[in-house]
């Protein structure tokens, strides 16, 4: 079973997904993760109601969770799965029906002792506790956190994209089932230390020792995005005025790195102009925009952005796209940012389909350069970024196991899309099509099918065999040319069948290669020269 290095992945910059495992042998345990198994398929959660106390000597943690539940079919003494990894533990399920109930390795398996009619609603109530998996190079291989702040106060969190939510907290670990009335969480701190979650903070108290902090989220979000933070933060709050109106902004950091923070998280309205100008209005209004300070590099968590980039701009202070470009913005506010809206407003349905959540979002990199910089800038950038692109295996992972494809669902990934965005020729109308799909999508989940028919009937263009390319192959296509005083001969090589992708010389003319050989008479009689803006390779011949 092999992984990319952790050197790797910081090389090549693939650090905001878990690693990605390939060649695996999938088990029964795999489908039963990452599949809408007949103990999925017949309910739909509509909230969880949880609480979380981590206890930082022990690195062990316990809570509960309230699942509300609709049934969505009609059906005899069903069993529910319910998803807890080990070494975690339920110590109690209840229910608002009777039942029975045995964990089975990282399932809880709930036996119910009645039939359920379509429309009827109920709870599910596990108290749990345990030792959960400790990170090792977080938020790549996921687990919890605990750790030291530079002064020694203790520190928190966890990261679990990859590995599941499950992993702590007991749930319905899938991802094209989220909670359609969003979550109550309810972070349980030691005295002095501050619990940050996801949405807004409702409620503060002190019991004893302990302050218990309320947060609520009220639109759909998915499981592992659901993350606390317990550290010794300080708050401080600013507004952005937006396409849906005044958006909160709300910042977590630890106490001593407040004034580098204010200073740095400038970054963010310019950031939230741009995306919202491509994408349209930030998804979460109701829930506001927050930056959190975590003990790892930084992650996606939907209205809880965590932060690790040690205040500077690039990626750990360095241009992924080796142009220097990079080093205008902080790469972590720009591209966990562009997650609200690919990711937590339009999330994908299986992992295997995780490029869509990575691609749109690494290009959303080049779209901010190009609102925050210029355009040229953009499209440097763009073109840098393709020197990390390993072509190892596709982008598109294994459905039904909770397999991601391979990590260039980052560089090749928005590569596709800029190739797609080249040949479309209408800069309105690509921005129209990345509105119109936050828009269409709204707080959905979806498949590759959904988006890529929706690009290819927004268009005009049949995208189809370009997406079946760059997704599902490992060929990069060869343009091979050759020209002759105003005569251009060319073909394209390394492509699947029927590939089909025009493409314009630096003069404008545009060509539609195929396999076979064809001739067109250039504009001029000049050495021809090709727009460096698609993703293919050029390839001279006699």
């Amino acid at each position: 079973m092999k992984k990319l290095t952790f050197t790797l992945v910081l090389i090549s910059g693939l650090a905001f997904g878990q690693l990605f495992e390939k060649n695996k042998a999938f088990t029964k345990q795999d489908t039963l993760k990452g599949s809408n198994t007949k103990f999925r398929d017949f309910w739909d959660v509509k909230k969880y109601d949880l609480s979380v106390e981590p206890d930082f000597d022990s690195k062990s943690i316990k809570g509960n969770n309230t699942i509300s539940l609709q049934i969505i079919k009609d059906i005899t003494n069903p069993v529910f799965q319910i998803d807890l990894q080990q070494p975690m533990k339920a110590d109690k399920v209840q229910a608002s029906f009777p039942m029975e109930y045995q964990q089975d390795g990282d399932f809880i398996f709930i036996t119910a002792k009645k039939g359920f009619k379509k429309g009827e609603q109920y709870t599910i109530d596990v108290q749990y506790s345990g030792n959960p998996r400790i990170a090792k190079t977080p938020p790549w291989d996921g687990g919890w956190i605990f750790t030291h702040d530079e002064k020694g106060n203790p520190w928190m969190s966890v990261a679990d994209e990859g590995i599941g939510a499950s992993v702590w907290l007991p749930t319905k670990d899938i991802w094209s089932d989220e909670p359609d009335q969003g979550i109550i969480m309810k972070i349980i701190a030691p005295k002095g230390l501050t619990g940050v979650g996801n949405g807004r903070l409702t409620n503060t108290r002190t019991e004893g020792d302990k302050t218990i902090y309320t947060w609520e989220v009220k639109n759909p979000i998915n499981a592992y995005s659901i993350i606390p933070s317990i550290g010794k933060y300080a708050n401080f709050k600013d507004t952005f005025k937006g396409e849906k109106g005044k958006l909160d902004l709300d910042y977590w950091v630890l106490g001593y790195n407040t004034d580098k923070a204010k200073k740095q998280f400038q970054q963010v309205k310019p950031m939230l102009s741009a995306f919202e100008y491509w994408f349209g209005p930030y998804p979460f209004y109701e829930d506001s925009y927050k930056l959190v300070e975590t003990p790892y590099l930084g992650m996606e968590h939907q209205s809880n952005v965590g932060y690790g980039n040690g205040y500077q701009n690039g990626y750990l202070g360095r241009d992924l796209s080796g142009t220097g470009v990079g080093l205008n913005w902080d790469f972590i506010i720009i591209h966990e940012s562009g997650h609200e809206w690919f990711a937590n407003n339009i999330t994908a349905k299986d992992q295997a389909d995780m490029w869509i959540h990575e691609s749109f979002t690494n290009y959303s990199e080049v779209l901010f350069t190009e609102r925050y910089m210029d355009k040229k800038s953009a499209e440097t950038y763009a073109q840098g970024i393709r020197k990390l692109i390993q072509n190892d295996s596709p982008i598109i992972g294994k459905y039904g196991v909770r397999n991601e494809g391979s990590g260039d669902m980052y560089p090749k990934g928005a590569s596709m899309i800029h190739t797609i965005r080249q040949v479309i020729n209408d800069d309105e109308k690509f921005r129209q099509i990345l509105r119109g799909l936050n828009k269409d999508f709204y707080h959905q989940t979806v498949s590759t099918q959904q988006i890529e028919q929706y690009i290819s009937k927004k268009s005009g263009i049949d995208f189809s065999s370009v997406f079946n390319q760059y997704l599902r192959t490992t060929k990069v296509p060869v343009l091979e040319y050759a020209q002759k005083g105003e005569e251009l001969k060319f073909r394209y090589t390394n492509t699947i069948k029927n590939f089909r992708l025009p493409i314009r010389t630096d003069s404008g003319q545009t060509i539609n290669p195929t396999e076979d050989w064809q001739t067109v008479k250039l504009n001029s009689g000049t050495p021809v020269s090709f727009d460096k803006n698609y993703y293919i390779d050029y390839k001279k011949v006699q």
